[in-house]
């Protein structure tokens, strides 16, 4: 017979993992299920962007929620390192988002508020800095905070560390359903794996853009989780020619140390579970970084990729209960910021599963609560 676990996780991308993750290190026993290979969707596709946050003066809850894990990341890139033996690539690299009139009477009352340091730059201050960038619209903002993570190697660190702490992952195992204990059917029993039932006394659903079916199971209200393809592609440079990420309205630009440079992304809703590239989007893609960073135009295309990233009507994660179980609960829809959400929402639901007082306020993020009421986030990426 299966082991019995605390709690079945479904779902093996970077919020299910670092929620296995945490729940483990609070003494829970914790299995992981994903329909292919951990860590291969969404949160592999992603360029790692981790702006800067301060989680003592966070004005919305989810600001609060990118700040602890904007605090919490250097430290935790260390402890996977020590546990593992696998550098992430984080970095404190520094940012610079073009903002126009509106978005900056917008945010910058938001950045002031939490003590994040940035500072308008001059023509002559960014051609310092940058020298080899041509602004785009709008005005820059030093963000010498920001940093930035190599997803791929995050993942494979977080992957290896749940291994280390004693999380039972199971690739490649599709979950057709939770299973509900027949005598009271409001309480999930745990998983159906297949033909087989994984039991479990509670459950988390962190399955990304495929989480809509699990959270409808017992409920005829959809909440609107759905996919949203965005595209990448990467440049290689032989020597450096930016430093800093630039965020440019959906845009950016990534540059890692080895000279590759991640240009993204699409948002693309229309396209549902259609996991491809297109020509037009990554001609528009590479315009954007020749325009932006002439000395690209010679970078060599290394390639190109998508994800499907987990979208909500008001772009904000769920996370909590689920209507309709008494033990179901909810880790998803964090859309373009998974990677930065990761660590406090791995806190939140541990907070939520053993009965701690919760580091936010849980109803912004409630699968039944009115649209954008958790408030509008202070950075996009």
């Amino acid at each position: 017979m299966a082991k019995h676990h605390d709690v079945a996780v479904i779902g093996g991308g970077i919020i299910g993992l670092t929620c296995a993750y945490s729940l483990t290190a609070a003494g829970l026993s914790v299995e992981v299920f994903d329909q292919g290979d951990l860590g291969r969707e969404a949160s592999w596709a992603g360029a790692g962007i981790l702006p800067p946050g301060n989680p003592q003066r966070a004005a919305t809850p989810i600001d609060r929620l990118r700040a602890i894990g904007s605090s919490r990341f250097p430290d935790f890139s260390v402890e996977l390192h020590d546990l593992t033996d696998i550098d992430n690539g984080y970095i404190r690299c520094g940012g610079i988002e073009f903002l126009d009139h509106e978005e900056a009477a917008e945010v910058l009352p938001l950045w002031d508020a939490e003590g994040i340091a940035f500072e308008k730059l001059t023509p002559a201050a960014l051609r310092a800095i940058e020298p080899g960038l041509v602004a785009p619209p709008g005005e820059p903002y030093l963000l010498p905070d920001c940093a930035q993570v190599r997803n791929p190697r995050h993942l494979a660190a977080l992957i290896a560390g749940c291994e280390r702490v004693g999380v039972t992952l199971r690739p490649n195992a599709r979950v057709d359903r939770i299973a509900a204990d027949p005598k009271h059917p409001s309480v999930a029993a745990g998983v159906v794996d297949g033909t087989e039932t994984r039991s479990a006394s509670a459950v988390l659903i962190a399955a990304g853009a495929w989480s809509e079916t699990f959270l409808t199971q017992r409920s005829e209200r959809a909440p609107g989780v759905h996919p949203v393809r965005g595209q990448i592609v990467l440049l290689k440079t032989p020597e450096r020619v930016v430093t800093r990420v630039l965020m440019i309205g959906k845009r950016y630009l990534v540059p890692r140390a080895d000279g590759h440079v991640l240009i993204g992304s699409t948002e693309e809703p229309e396209a549902r579970f259609e996991k491809a590239n297109t020509a037009a989007a990554i001609a528009e893609l590479v315009a954007l970084a020749t325009r932006t960073v002439p000395a690209l135009a010679s970078a060599e295309q290394v390639k190109c990729w998508s994800g499907l990233r987990p979208g909500s009507p008001d772009g904000l994660p769920f996370i909590g209960p689920v209507p309709g179980w008494d033990n179901v609960h909810v880790a998803t829809g964090h859309f373009r910021a998974g990677v930065q959400l990761s660590l406090g929402t791995a806190r939140l639901v541990t907070e939520m599963l053993t009965g701690r007082p919760s580091c936010v306020p849980s109803t912004a993020f409630a699968v039944d609560r009115t649209p954008h009421s958790g408030g509008k986030p202070a950075f996009r990426s």
